[in-house]
């Protein structure tokens, strides 16, 4: 998992004091730094459907320690997890770690974009969070678009044009169909905010996550107060958006985490920029991740503003920009047919005549929220083996086409695509 460099970066090298941790060796009869060349970083990746850390040697990278634990998404017209899913998740599996975890000098937490997590006062959530592919926002997305100024006018400010699976219509939908939890609503956080929190107390962000809500102003990097006010959403709910490098804090005293006080906490962001920076990824190399959802991106140094909606100008976590385009449907949709047929998600068997348009939860890219999935083709002796292949092939069909959209002046023709991802 990349996740652990966003820690690196506030830690000096192999000299670096770990909290607690030469005490620690000392009573075990072992020389502080015997177990690793450099501090150990934790890194967490909060997605869909669970939450997963690993314990690495910053200095060499090694993997020392990993956990994993699973959370729920609801199922029927939305796609809701309740938050406090994700930190049992989270304690469950760096408990997993064991004895790594207490030595860690740095955390971080990436996490899956988009969410609409509120919390009330106290700082629990108001209602489950509203997740990146719950698509019931549609209608908000529309009438945000045309309300102010059209696809120019957002692209323009910040940097995309609003989908149903970005923050700002979640939050508009949320205000139409539950007044009263948005009026219980004292704090608005994304997934990786809300765990980030929880860890240290404050509420923070990072420039990544925030540039994929729809009220992050691109230009000038900061909240939009117009889109803001046109919601009628508090800037005062928001979190501080924390700058590369800076350290979002450090571990608070009140928390079930194998973690010594004082442990520093990094920023975090989304789980599409966490991946850039992991791969040490350049200006114009084409990535393409393959997971519940698919994405096609590459890091740039322009700032992205693509009216036609189909490329999203997210920024990176190193301070450049991340032009990004997203199908909601990929290896979910792959597994989903998988199930329908009986077969391991494995057993393609080639033919052509047959194609699948997985838009099993209405699709981003092409923009189709209300869409349904669509087979075409079928014949007498189409077999199983062969659907499963046209899944496969539906799943990137969307991703190819936007690949060029992509990639911009930076783009080196001669680059491969890299590949990433559990599909």
């Amino acid at each position: 998992m990349p996740i652990y460099k966003l820690v690196c970066g506030h830690l000096s090298g192999k000299g670096q004091d770990v909290p607690g941790r030469e005490k620690r060796d000392a009573r075990r009869g072992r020389s502080p730094m015997s177990a690793a060349e450099g501090p150990l970083v934790v890194g967490v990746d909060s997605s869909t459907q669970s939450t997963k850390a690993l314990v690495v040697d910053a200095a060499t990278g090694r993997v020392v320690a990993s956990g994993q634990a699973p959370h729920t998404v609801s199922s029927g017209a939305g796609r809701e997890s309740d938050p406090r899913q994700w930190w049992d998740a989270l304690c469950e599996a760096l408990h997993q770690c064991g004895d790594a975890a207490h030595e860690a000098a740095a955390v971080s937490v990436g996490g899956q974009q988009h969410g609409l997590v509120t919390l009330d006062g106290q700082g629990d959530p108001v209602r489950p969070a509203l997740l990146w592919n719950d698509v019931r926002s549609a209608p908000q997305a529309r009438r945000l678009t045309e309300e102010l100024g059209g696809a120019k006018f957002w692209a323009d400010r910040t940097g995309s044009v609003p989908a149903a699976s970005f923050t700002v219509t979640k939050w508009a939908w949320l205000a139409e169909h539950e007044p009263e939890a948005a009026r219980a609503t004292k704090a608005v956080r994304l997934p990786h905010d809300y765990l980030t929190e929880r860890l240290t107390g404050q509420g923070t962000t990072d420039r990544g996550d925030a540039s994929g809500t729809g009220w992050w102003a691109s230009g000038t990097e900061s909240y939009d107060a117009e889109i803001l006010a046109h919601v009628g959403l508090d800037p005062a709910l928001l979190p501080r958006v924390v700058r590369p490098g800076e350290v979002a804090g450090t571990v608070r005293d009140s928390h079930d985490l194998p973690f010594s006080k004082g442990t520093l906490v990094a920023p975090g962001t989304g789980d599409n920029a966490a991946a850039a920076l992991g791969l040490g990824l350049r200006p114009g190399v084409p990535v393409m991740s393959l997971g519940t959802s698919g994405t096609v991106y590459a890091v740039s140094r322009h700032r992205p503003a693509d009216p036609s909606g189909t490329v999203a100008g997210f920024a990176d976590a190193r301070g450049d920009w991340l032009p990004l385009a997203c199908t909601l449907n990929c290896t979910l949709a792959v597994d989903r047919v998988a199930t329908l047929l009986g077969l391991d998600r494995e057993a393609v068997e080639p033919g052509t005549a047959v194609t699948l348009l997985p838009y099993l939860d209405g699709e981003r890219t092409p923009n189709l929220p209300n869409a349904s999935g669509l087979l075409h083709g079928l014949r007498h002796d189409t077999t199983g083996g062969q659907l499963l292949q046209a899944a496969y092939d539906g799943a990137v069909h969307s991703l190819l086409g936007a690949l060029d959209l992509v990639l911009d002046q930076d783009a080196d023709p001669s680059a491969p695509l890299l590949l990433i991802g559990g599909g």
